[in-house]
């Protein structure tokens, strides 16, 4: 992935730009070859001859400026992938590099907009090649002279050792005048400047600090950058089982993100961005407590309806490609919870707000005194019929418990009585309908015989103590039923009683993953912890970047890349 902070390109291993939103991380596709074929929009720049695969690539350290590197036998090539962070349009540069000997180079470029169904009209202004279609215009500036042919522009160029060969892309509105010419050269150098001096503030010196570093970069790389707003993941419809129809589209901001992310960001010293996704979330919740949406758009939109791109196949035939998000009208009881936890964990990390903010927090959690007690579609928005899920039932508690403490803690005003009545309440039911006394585990919702990850996270919320034997128990529980080929499932899709419905499998859900080695770590056990951790690790990709799952079946990483949902609790 590179990226500009408000929409991403994925490059792949033979040098193409397989997919790239624009103007914005949740517009249609100019590229979108990642989701068909080449006919759906992609560009290319590579060895003429030879493999196609780079023979080697990475990241610049601690920058999101990606070089791709390929020995031929001619001699060897670089190619320097990046997008400058915007201030207006964006751009995107291809830097073409001669290392040693001289290499005969190939560029072919196919501009696709919406979705990779609309061919645009092109031309030449001087010695650029212009894209036009409806409100998209797009700009190719290079040295290199380009040919039109069926429906593409190509060439073949020779680099040689020494030699730097730019190529420009820009995008603007079809109804603007051109935008500055942008010089490659010095935008290569701010860009990489601009991101050294981000990682700079990272406080985080353990073990494991390249991983955390690369994490960190992924979720500003995520970080739509006018509002603060974290995108799941650049993509959709990357399928969570190879040929199924779990296709998603994850260019959206969901709430729930918003306590694991503040609390990464803070922990790791990045306190600009905190605030920055506390304003979001402040602005995109606005309104009656009873009209809150588990997710929005990066700029607070609500309408995220879905449909399908039928003229795609899908990523190795995986269909339907899924634009928008239906879950976006599911009632989710979990996100009173991760709202009001992610307000508490920012007044408590010293980001101070206004009353307005205490004036949300107290009408959800009004609201949520009269809701609480309803089924829900749960953490995992599944697609089956509403149940009692422990985990949203102790999201509510989390609510109610974060209300109590913001008026013992802080002063605030509010009904301490009835909002402790209520926390204990809902802490009861959980405890009495929630928890398998047989088994000794808590279950995935009331009266089921079923597991479910999320249930790693009861302590982590403080609902209950690590050294609970109930705590225990259940993580053991889990571990012995979600854990395949060392990995964790969220829930098992392959029994009657599983509240999903939708058919097909999935892989094991990263995220899980990394909270098994947390809950393991909590209660001692931490060779287990760290060797899961590093089982983790060992997954990314040769950039140290992860999807949302982990296929054990395929040895292969599966669902929407790069996943914000997977480098959080990382």
């Amino acid at each position: 992935m590179i990226g500009d902070m408000q929409t991403a390109a994925l490059v792949a291993r033979d040098g193409s730009i397989d997919w790239m939103c624009l103007p914005h991380f949740d517009s249609p596709a100019a590229f979108a070859a990642l989701l068909g074929d080449e006919q759906n929009g992609h560009w290319w720049i590579r060895p003429a001859a030879g493999s196609i695969r780079a023979t080697r690539r990475r990241y610049r350290p601690e920058t999101l400026i990606l070089e791709c590197e390929w020995d031929t036998p001619e001699g060897t090539v670089r190619v320097i992938d990046f997008m400058p962070p915007r201030t207006g349009v964006p751009h995107l540069v291809r830097i073409v590099e001669g290392v040693s000997g001289s290499v005969r180079m190939s560029t072919a470029l196919r501009l696709r907009f919406d979705y990779g169904n609309v061919v645009p009209w092109i031309h030449r202004s001087g010695t650029e090649v212009v894209a036009v279609a409806g409100p998209d215009s797009v700009w190719l500036s290079s040295p290199v002279p380009m040919e039109g042919h069926n429906f593409m522009h190509d060439s073949t160029f020779t680099v040689s050792a020494g030699q730097r060969i730019p190529f420009v892309m820009t995008w603007h509105p079809s109804h603007t005048e051109e935008s500055d010419h942008l010089d490659a050269e010095k935008a290569l150098s701010r860009t990489e400047r601009f991101w050294r001096e981000w990682v700079e503030k990272c406080a985080y010196e353990g073990d494991y600090r390249d991983a955390v570093v690369r994490s960190l970069i992924t979720l500003k790389a995520l970080t739509y950058r006018p509002t603060g707003g974290i995108v799941a993941a650049p993509t959709t419809s990357l399928p969570e089982d190879i040929g199924g129809v779990r296709n998603w589209d994850y260019r959206y901001c969901w709430l729930r993100d918003a306590t694991i992310t503040l609390e990464a960001l803070m922990r790791s010293g990045y306190t600009d961005e905190a605030h920055a996704w506390r304003e979001w979330l402040v602005r995109a919740v606005a309104g009656e407590p009873q009209h809150m949406q588990i997710m929005y758009g990066v700029r607070g939109e609500r309408r995220l309806s879905e449909w399908e791109a039928d003229w795609l196949p899908g990523y190795e035939s995986s269909r339907p490609v899924r634009i928008g998000n239906a879950a976006v009208g599911q009632y989710q009881l979990d996100v009173y919870g991760e709202v009001m936890d992610a307000l508490d964990l920012a007044r408590r990390s010293g980001l101070h707000s206004g009353e307005h903010v205490w004036g949300l927090q107290r009408s959800l959690v009004n609201y949520l005194e009269w809701c609480w007690d309803e089924p829900d579609e749960g953490l995992w928005e599944v697609r089956g019929p509403r149940q009692h899920f422990v985990h949203s039932k102790v999201m509510a508690w989390v609510a109610a418990d974060r209300a109590v403490r913001m008026i013992e803690e802080f002063g605030k005003e509010g009904p301490l009585e009835r909002w402790r009545s209520l926390r204990d309440t809902i802490h009861a039911e959980v405890c009495e309908y929630g928890y398998d006394a047989r088994r000794n585990t808590f279950t995935q919702y009331y009266g089921s015989q079923e597991l479910d990850a999320a249930l790693l996270l009861i302590p982590e919320v403080g609902f209950l103590p690590y050294d609970d034997p109930r705590v225990v128990g259940t993580i053991e529980a889990i571990r012995d039923d979600l854990m395949v080929d060392g990995f964790v499932l969220r829930y098992r899709t392959d029994r009657e009683d599983v509240a999903d419905k939708l058919p097909g499998d999935e892989g094991a859900f990263l995220a899980c993953s990394f909270w098994m080695a947390n809950a393991l770590l909590s209660i001692g056990r931490e060779k287990e912890a760290r060797d899961l951790f590093e089982r983790l690790l060992a997954l990314r990709n040769d950039l140290g970047l992860l999807a949302e799952e982990y296929d054990p079946r395929t040895g292969r990483q599966v669902g929407n890349f790069p996943q914000a949902f997977s480098h959080v609790p990382l």
